[in-house]
């Protein structure tokens, strides 16, 4: 075999990226675009000892779980790597991804863990369900400036303003700020030379309250007819705060240091609803909650609503328990925990964030949440002595999972219940091995659909203290 050869694959697996992965003269290939069930011609594009990756060249024979994308920027963008497949079938991909990790990873036995893993939690529309998005802003090969998303692993933008997981408002701000450029000649910026202005569009959208932040991230200080562009977006329904954010360096970030409000408020608002976690039904709970800039807000609010309700279950607070939330954000699980808890505690490295968390207690009137500044790891060193108490430990880690230490203090801390809350099963497989190892046990389980479409999928784990 070399590299071009064209070979046929019949794809019986699928890879974590949602690649597909079919066998030829013993060597696995991977395929992009490729579903379970197809036969499938492609061509080798790199070869390894005992492995390959290929482009997808011809489909045979269509997989039964191949579907038509809804957006025709899918092969194109790198977000959506499943819109191809049946969402029936994402679903089962991603239990099957939580289950392989933990097994692979964590060294958990196969039968144990399906016999802690309750059924995924699906969403009923797997579609427009994004609450936040960021534009990269470019030009076309004729000067013009475009508005999209990068390519899969480059920095070349797939012009789309109509993205299949975002919110309609999407399109009316980026057509707007296109118009604007058009207009008054304000330059797309040039990663290569530095040059130019306009770097990213940020969105946010309150799912509930229907408000909408837009911030244009720019290469400079001030934008040309500033006023005008304001005066646009401020028309379009739902707009409630416009910002300007500074970022005149050389980097990949997104959002510079500096920001300031051009029209309207500094944070839009909404609100999540407790659900009931046999049916998935909103049974009331309305948490009202303040979200700038930079906070973390999960992107999905209906399902969002779901997972924390889920973690709420699995806590099972009875109104008697010290709760300590790591990786708190805004608070949101911090305030669905206050209402059954006796007293929660709150950690979270970003001040906005932390700012954000307490303005949304006093914002719901509640008095039983105390919100600390600093990175959870050295936080919880200092405060071991003081969290010798504490019943239960909620984490809802970024994707590289929780800190060792922050691991070690847990374990020291001795609490019964551990409610993790992962977004990568990679990471968690990593971490709950190191808890289970340290005198815990899996007591149930449940992934829940953020993303529809996408590889990725988050998971609440119920871990429990052995008592020997």
């Amino acid at each position: 075999m070399q590299k071009n050869d064209l070979i046929e694959l019949k794809i019986e697996d699928i890879g974590t990226d949602g690649s597909g992965i079919g066998k030829y003269e013993g060597m696995a290939f991977f395929v992009r675009d490729a579903v379970i069930g197809d036969r499938i011609v492609a061509k080798i594009m790199k070869l390894k000892k005992t492995y390959g990756f290929a482009r997808l060249m011809e489909i045979k024979e269509a997989s039964p779980f191949r579907v038509k994308p809804r957006c025709m920027f899918a092969g194109a963008c790198g977000g959506c790597q499943l819109q191809h497949t049946d969402y029936k079938e994402q679903l089962a991909f991603k239990e099957r991804k939580v289950l392989d990790s933990l097994e692979r990873i964590g060294g958990f036995d196969r039968e144990f863990l399906e016999s802690k893993m309750e059924p995924i939690v699906g969403m009923e529309q797997p579609y427009g369900y994004r609450n936040k998005a960021q534009f990269p802003i470019g030009t076309n090969t004729d000067g013009e400036p475009v508005a999209g998303f990068y390519a899969g692993r480059s920095h070349r933008i797939v012009a789309n303003t109509d993205c299949a997981l975002g919110v309609p408002v999407n399109k009316t701000v980026l057509e707007a700020v296109l118009a604007y450029m058009k207009e008054f000649h304000a330059p797309a910026y040039d990663e290569s030379s530095g040059r130019g202005l306009m770097r990213h569009v940020f969105i946010r959208s309150g799912f509930h309250s229907g408000e909408v932040m837009v911030c244009l991230v720019v290469n400079g200080r001030k934008l040309p007819m500033e006023k005008e562009l304001t005066k646009r977006l401020c028309r379009i329904s739902g707009v409630k705060s416009i910002l300007l954010n500074v970022n005149q360096e050389n980097t990949n970030v997104i959002l510079g240091e500096e920001t300031r409000v051009l029209w309207g408020d500094a944070v839009i608002s909404d609100a999540l609803y407790l659900r009931d976690t046999d049916w998935f039904l909103r049974v009331g709970g309305k948490t009202m909650y303040q979200i700038s800039l930079k906070s973390f807000y999960q992107v999905n609010p209906l399902q969002t609503e779901k997972l924390y309700s889920l973690a709420l279950a699995y806590a099972g607070l009875t109104g008697e328990e010290t709760v300590w939330d790591l990786y708190c954000g805004i608070g949101t699980i911090s305030l669905f925990l206050a209402g059954k808890a006796k007293r929660v505690y709150g950690i979270e490295a970003v001040p906005e964030a932390v700012a954000d968390a307490r303005k949304n207690a006093e914002l719901n009137g509640i008095s039983n949440v105390e919100f600390i500044v600093g990175k959870v790891e050295e936080v919880l060193a200092k405060q071991e002595a003081a969290m010798s108490h504490a019943d239960v430990v909620v984490v809802d880690p970024p994707r590289k999972g929780c800190d060792k230490r922050c691991l070690e203090t847990i374990l020291a801390m001795k609490p019964e219940k551990i409610i993790y809350v992962s977004c990568d099963p990679a990471t968690l497989a990593r971490d709950l091995r190191e808890l289970c190892d340290g005198g815990y046990g899996i007591e149930r389980m449940r992934a829940v659909d953020q993303f529809g479409q996408t590889v990725h999928t988050e998971c609440v784990v119920w871990i429990q203290r052995k008592h020997i």
